[in-house]
């Protein structure tokens, strides 16, 4: 990590979520506006994006989950030519620490098994792995992580 590389995390519009979303490879197909919007309407929800001198670097969005006291990290990533420098680490930190002054208890996300740096990174930030649902071949089984807060 550098040490020079400083960013600011703030709360996000839908359409700087779908900014970032568009340019994050790991995710296939066209997302829209209307993907955010319809996901996050009547919901407690948080939206935010890291950003670098007006500049968008990665974002993190999740929302109230069926469960009350529980916190989905629905969905997430960092451009790749700013990856490395916390910027996820730092989103998901901001993403908890208002998740527990909100009242949550716990916080979970899902992955597939073709994303191992994500299974990874919520190993690192304490995340259990809860359960592995079978959907399509053996890559894109979903696998379910939660920690308490």
């Amino acid at each position: 990590m550098e040490e020079s590389f400083t960013f600011e995390i703030k709360e996000a519009s839908p359409s700087e979520l779908l900014w970032v979303h568009e340019r994050i490879p790991e995710f296939p197909g066209k997302a829209s506006l209307e993907f955010y919007t319809d996901r996050l309407k009547h919901r407690l929800f948080l939206a935010l994006v890291a950003e670098r001198e007006g500049e968008l670097l990665g974002f993190k969005v999740g929302y109230q989950s069926e469960t009350p006291d529980t916190f989905y990290s629905w969905m997430g990533g960092v451009r790749p030519e700013f990856r490395k420098h916390g910027i996820a680490d730092a989103l998901a930190e901001f993403q908890e620490t208002w998740a527990r002054g909100k009242g949550f208890r716990s916080v979970y996300f899902k992955t597939r098994n073709r994303f191992p740096a994500m299974i990874s990174f919520g190993l690192s930030r304490g995340f259990k792995v809860m359960e592995v649902i079978p959907k399509g071949g053996v890559e894109d089984y979903r696998v379910v992580m939660s920690k308490e807060l």
